[in-house]
């Protein structure tokens, strides 16, 4: 059965379609109620276009113009989740590489403290941005910029996400990670397979977890 969503009115059948989305993703392992609790807030059919509108909850990559795409809810929860694992908190300073339309900084901004949000393609950022202006998200903060380089400005951070996964991960978004800090992300093998990467840091060094198989976005650099 398909269900319709309405961008406008009440939005009623989007909330009943989202939290059925979520429970669906609960059902499938995710536990942490941070992540339930912000997919349950952030009305993902805003941020696809109008014709994708009946797609919006369902658990699919999405396109999202030049290229891109928004990530099924089921990975970007499984993401979230991995950078709030052993966390009591609220995570602190997080980056987002890849800012894409927005949905995934929307979330991180329920999860955490403050979000820098990068992307390096000009028609996606301003895109994010006018799908964000609606939600006056005072902790989110979208540059416009190469992602590989990181944003040094706002770091050390407590956790960094990528949207986006290429060969080894870039030097620095080490740099700017924080001791105690954690950065998840796509990764490519030799053999080309994306594998999804968790890199906790330590006093000690940088510790590699590598995960289940992925596909996302190959990582590029440069503004454009």
């Amino acid at each position: 059965m398909t269900h319709r969503v309405h961008t406008s009115g009440v939005g009623m059948d989007s909330q009943t379609i989202r939290f059925t989305m979520v429970q669906k993703i609960q059902s499938q392992g995710l536990q942490d109620a941070r992540v339930a609790q912000a997919l349950r807030a952030v009305e993902r059919h805003r941020f696809v276009d109008s014709a994708l509108v009946p797609q919006a909850y369902e658990d699919t990559s999405l396109p999202i113009g030049m290229g891109q795409t928004i990530s099924k809810p089921s990975v970007v929860a499984r993401m979230l989740a991995l950078l709030c694992e052993g966390r009591g908190g609220p995570l602190g300073r997080v980056l987002e590489i890849g800012t894409g339309c927005g949905y995934q900084a929307a979330l991180l901004s329920h999860i955490a403290q403050e979000v820098y949000s990068i992307e390096r393609l000009r028609g996606l950022h301003d895109k994010a941005r006018e799908n964000l202006r609606h939600l006056c998200l005072r902790n989110v903060q979208l540059i416009l910029g190469d992602g590989m380089l990181g944003f040094s400005e706002g770091a050390p951070y407590s956790a960094i996400i990528s949207a986006a996964g290429g060969m080894g991960i870039p030097q620095a978004w080490f740099d700017q990670l924080a001791v105690g800090g954690r950065l998840v992300a796509p990764s490519e093998s030799p053999n080309g397979q994306q594998h999804l990467v968790v890199i906790d840091k330590t006093d000690s060094g940088l510790v590699h977890t590598v995960l289940e198989p992925v596909l996302f976005v190959p990582l590029k650099s440069g503004v454009s």
